[in-house]
């Protein structure tokens, strides 16, 4: 079994910054590939960003060239940086992760409850 946990969330000025951590612990895999999706009440939940297991990583075309996703091997710990936020940022951003796929597919995939194992999520708002 897979726990993820997300802190770093907040409250924020339009322009500003926040970065997001994602701790996984139990069961974790060479292979995992890990990201990050976003969901407001009474619409679609959107993946923004994902990283595989050889660094490759795979962004939405919202986010693109404003957030970024890393991560630390060595801690299992999952990082979204998140630059020049915008009102529209303001949802509650989850983390994600499953096995043996890439980056790219796991853009379109990591909003699906089937994808793998989720976290509760951190609530953003930008004002």
């Amino acid at each position: 079994h897979v726990q993820l946990v997300e802190s770093g969330g907040g409250s924020v000025q339009a322009g500003g910054s926040l970065r997001l951590s994602c701790a996984a612990s139990g069961r974790t895999y060479s292979k995992w590939c890990m990201g990050w999706f976003r969901q407001v009440p009474g619409k679609e939940r959107e993946g923004i960003a994902t990283i595989d297991s050889s660094g490759s990583t795979a962004y939405a075309d919202s986010v693109k060239g404003r957030f970024t996703i890393s991560k630390d091997n060595a801690k299992n710990i999952l990082y979204l940086q998140m630059d020049n936020l915008e009102p529209e940022d303001s949802a509650t951003y989850r983390c994600a992760a499953s096995w043996d796929v890439t980056a790219i597919e796991a853009l379109g995939r990591i909003a699906d409850p089937a994808f793998g194992y989720w976290g509760e999520g951190t609530q953003v708002t930008v004002s």
